[in-house]
């Protein structure tokens, strides 16, 4: 048998240490910070602060090849890392291995050219410099790409540009954006209709609106318009009427990026969960010895221990050239609910404190129900697997395909 749950002991050893410097430094310096817009010079001094001392520990640029000042880590090595990093609030941003900018440095290293990748990838791999990533538009749904309105025609020597993006992450202070239109409006199949395009930010016609405004604040989603914006020939990411299958590539990985940090949340919700109800007595006992709250824990416990496996076997297909999508979706909606489901828990056990803002769960769970939207509805994310699943028994007489792929 090949299985082997254990961690090489290189990788081993930069997770210890990626552990020991989220609970030392990273975790107490995250209390002391505010996201807010007001108090945003003070994160930004913070967050510069810890990535000089983890360029210093040599755990800067984990998921990036060490060519590019990176540590090489694969998608399995990164699925530990990413959950050590993800229990804290500025660990993704202090290792450089955040949302939007890890997707796309992944994507400049697939898709960019030399050119391109020294302007751009250069920057986000020192961390001297933030990107955005512009598919998602209000007008139509994002969850189909084909039906992108951003139009890109070709003048002469460069693409003009209209259109109208939101949500989209990072978008104030980015030195560029990734934005997808559509440059073939009759192309068949309708996947070949868009087009990639690196755009300096900001420029002329580069409109941002607004940060929207969520339930759980403004966190710099942004509304644009693109307005006659000028982008050089040379500055098409990968080739014309490729952006679906780019935007694939880039959001399947990335996809199973936000699980790997959720997972961290999510443990750190069940901490909080115990630790309330071995603490808080009632009714002749503590919480915890009540069955009601044993069963919140056994069922977080079961839940996060799923999620564990799914991405930690999705990650497996990714670093070893296997189909992944399918096994990546399956993991985004079951982590996405399982962050949910415990942090939710988490606060009914804490009471009128959990609720309160004097408990961080509140803000928490707030925070966490932007997942099972993003990249992907939890609706679309089942019927593709709806789909593998009829197709696999169509084909094969055995949904074992659809499943996870393998002898069990």
């Amino acid at each position: 048998m090949a299985i082997d749950f254990t961690l090489p002991p290189a990788v081993a050893e930069i997770r210890n240490r990626v552990r020991q410097f989220m609970l030392e430094e990273v975790d107490p310096a995250g209390d002391r910070v505010s996201f807010e817009p007001e108090q945003r010079a003070d994160l930004v001094t913070t967050i510069l602060r810890l990535r000089q001392r983890a360029q210093e520990l040599e755990l800067f640029n984990p998921h990036l090849p060490k060519i590019w000042g990176g540590l090489g880590l694969g998608a399995t090595a990164m699925a530990a890392v990413s959950a050590e990093a993800g229990r804290t609030k500025l660990g993704p941003f202090v290792l450089n291995c955040h949302a939007p900018d890890e997707g796309n440095m992944h994507t400049l290293l697939h898709f960019g050219t030399d050119e391109q990748k020294e302007k751009y990838l250069r920057p986000l791999a020192e961390g001297r410099g933030r990107s955005c990533f512009a598919m998602t538009e209000p007008e139509v749904a994002g969850s189909d790409p084909t039906l992108i309105q951003t139009r890109a025609v070709l003048d002469g020597d460069s693409w003009v540009l209209d259109g109208h993006k939101w949500f989209i992450s990072g978008a104030k202070g980015a030195n560029f954006a990734i934005v997808v239109a559509c440059t073939d409006a009759d192309a068949d199949p309708p996947q070949a209709r868009n087009s990639a395009f690196i755009v300096d930010t900001p420029t002329d016609g580069w409109n941002i609106v607004r940060d929207i405004e969520t339930m759980s604040g403004s966190h710099n989603h942004c509304e644009i318009r693109l307005e006659a914006v000028r982008v050089p020939k040379e500055n098409l990411l990968g080739e014309r009427g490729g952006g679906h299958r780019l935007g694939q590539a880039r959001l399947g990985p990335a996809r199973l990026a936000h699980c790997m940090r959720w997972i961290g949340q999510t443990e750190v919700g069940l901490e909080m969960l115990v630790e309330r109800a071995t603490q808080r007595f009632a009714h002749g006992s503590l919480l915890s010895e009540k069955q009601a709250i044993q069963w919140m824990m056994s069922d977080s416990a079961i839940e996060i221990y799923t999620a564990k496996l799914m991405v930690l076997h999705a990650a497996y297909r990714i670093e070893n050239g296997l189909p992944f999508k399918n096994e990546v979706g399956m993991a985004k909606v079951h982590v996405a609910n399982t962050l949910w489901r415990v942090l939710d828990r988490a606060l009914q056990v804490h009471g009128a404190l959990g609720y309160s803002r004097d408990a961080p769960i509140a803000q928490m769970l707030v925070e966490a129900r932007w997942a099972r939207l993003a990249d992907g509805a939890d609706e679309v994310h089942k019927m593709r697997i709806a789909e593998n699943v009829m197709k696999a028994v169509a084909e094969t007489g055995s949904v074992r395909r659809a499943t996870g792929d393998f002898e069990l």
